[in-house]
């Protein structure tokens, strides 16, 4: 297979651990007899400082051209002083709006080499914890309406779904509880919210279609509660772009460490944006002690979701494994008695075990 897959390696952070991503991607290439072709695109500060905009429209016609998009991490202090029209997350806003990616995967699993560093007890993680967290992604509160009063003393966000938004990320939800264990959660505050009772009330017309898969509805403070008191209860989870954001941060928590957590966005078609789900770390940039798994991992999530390459994402995924079976820790998951590695080293790593 031939492949053309953009990389936006972002800020602080981000260049050196999508360079980890590649070099695995590239053993996986050399591994099974494909050609992955990678194009480097500006995106966020690095953006800003080369075009003056955090996103270009020539990068997002390369990622609306490639197959699949590999991105890093934006955003940081350097660009606090920049308006709110320019700053790095803006471009990140509308990669995601103009690639119409429209269903974020936040997978949450516990890798038993890591359950010393989830910070719940034992008794808690003792059954298997394997929670897939679908995000609404180009909706909510981070695209309504904004408004900011002439004082400057007073704000509005407007929090606005239409049934078409919530119906298209339902349906993928419940597809994939089909091939999972069957269980969907749909998260809402649905006893305030005019927006999220609009969302209860299409998440269960859409349930009439699938009725193998056993529903239930949580609001979102009690999910947010229910995640650390019995999270194995969980198996997919949907919800909108807010809740979905602090909720699978939440839930990365639980995994042991933000740099250990894959993400997807997808549309309705193959091509989709990967991306760990943590920051630009701005304060252990350049010091190659990053965490790059989670990137390696969305690297996994590529193949699989965009290229249809299950075997080779689960070559990556074994990778993983094999390498924290081995004791090799970066700094932000290691424990006494493994092995602290850097950023580049543990790339090294998982590539070499391909």
């Amino acid at each position: 297979m031939q492949a053309n897959i953009v990389t936006l390696p972002g800020d602080y952070i981000g260049p050196e651990i999508i360079a980890q991503a590649v070099k695995v991607l590239q053993a996986v290439a050399v591994q099974y007899g494909h050609t992955f072709h990678f194009d480097e695109r500006r995106l966020g500060g690095a953006s800003i400082d080369e075009f003056g905009v955090p996103l270009t429209e020539e990068t997002l016609a390369a990622c609306n051209a490639a197959d699949a998009v590999l991105m890093g991490s934006v955003g940081g202090p350097k660009w606090d002083g920049v308006e709110a029209s320019r700053r790095p997350e803006k471009g990140l806003l509308a990669l995601r709006k103009g690639m119409q990616v429209f269903a974020n995967l936040r997978p949450c699993t516990i890798h038993p080499q890591l359950a010393g560093a989830c910070p719940l007890r034992p008794d808690i993680i003792s059954e298997p914890i394997d929670i897939m967290i679908l995000r609404e992604l180009t909706g909510d509160i981070y695209f309504g309406k904004r408004w900011r009063s002439e004082d400057r003393k007073a704000a509005t966000d407007e929090m606005a779904y239409s049934e078409m938004e919530v119906e298209r990320l339902a349906r993928i939800g419940f597809e994939m509880a089909k091939k999972r264990r069957g269980k969907l959660c749909s998260v809402d505050k649905a006893n305030v919210l005019e927006c999220s009772r609009l969302w209860r009330e299409t998440v269960a017309k859409v349930a009439k279609d699938y009725p193998e898969v056993e529903v239930s509805y949580m609001y979102v403070d009690n999910a947010a509660m229910q995640l650390i008191l019995r999270p194995s209860q969980f198996d997919v989870m949907i919800t909108g772009n807010l809740f979905g954001d602090i909720l699978s941060d939440e839930s990365a928590a639980i995994a042991g460490s933000l740099g250990m957590m894959p993400s997807a966005s997808l549309g309705s078609g193959t091509r989709g944006l990967y991306e760990p789900i943590h920051g630009s770390a701005p304060d252990i940039a350049g010091r190659d002690i990053a965490n790059p798994l989670g990137t390696i991992l969305s690297g996994a999530l590529l193949l699989r979701h965009s290229l249809g390459l299950e075997d080779e994402a689960r070559a990556i995924e074994r990778a993983v494994e094999q390498v924290l079976d081995e004791g090799y820790r970066t700094g932000d998951i290691f424990s006494e008695g493994c092995t602290r590695v850097g950023c580049t080293q543990m790339g090294d790593l998982v590539a070499a075990r391909i």
